[in-house]
């Protein structure tokens, strides 16, 4: 923490896993992660959303109920997007299940940052993991190529 402090004042306080950090603070904190320990590479932001879905959607972890429906598509079009209204309180995510694929779109997110777009969507890849499915992704939008918003495909291979 006395290297972020050193280059961001905020960092020099007290922070518990209660403190509400601001945004930009927060962005700050995970590119000096990816610098520090990653090699600076951001798709180490889609093997956060896979660790996370793996303990999340575990049978000991909080969200696991999602997954007792066995139902790929309630989990995209309803557990995706209450996922997401937990952790972040802009943009909006959408899911959408049809011809074996699943849709996910991120819309209105006020900071265009990597960091929603690979965790969100190793998150996906992951859960469909849970659900036994392997999945091929296809990235249509995304911040990591420009856009304004975010749309991956998540089409099912049979195992």
């Amino acid at each position: 923490m006395a290297k972020l402090a050193g280059k961001d004042k905020y960092f020099s306080q007290m922070i518990m896993a209660i403190t509400v950090i601001p945004l930009d603070k927060f962005i700050f904190f995970l590119d000096e992660i990816l610098k520090e320990f990653f090699n600076n590479d951001p798709k180490v932001y889609w093997l956060f959303g896979m660790a996370s879905a793996k303990f999340a959607l575990s049978p000991r972890g909080p969200y696991h109920s999602y997954l007792l429906s066995k139902d790929i598509k309630q989990f995209a079009e309803s557990g995706m997007p209450k996922l997401w209204a937990t952790y972040f309180d802009g943009g909006i995510l959408k899911g959408r299940f049809e011809n074996n694929t699943v849709h996910l779109t991120i819309t209105g997110l006020p900071v265009k940052h990597v960091y929603f777009e690979y965790l969100v969507m190793g998150y996906l890849q992951q859960a469909l993991r849970v659900f036994g499915k392997k999945s091929v992704q296809n990235c249509i939008k995304g911040f990591s190529k420009g856009d304004d918003e975010i749309y991956y495909t998540f089409e099912l291979k049979h195992s």
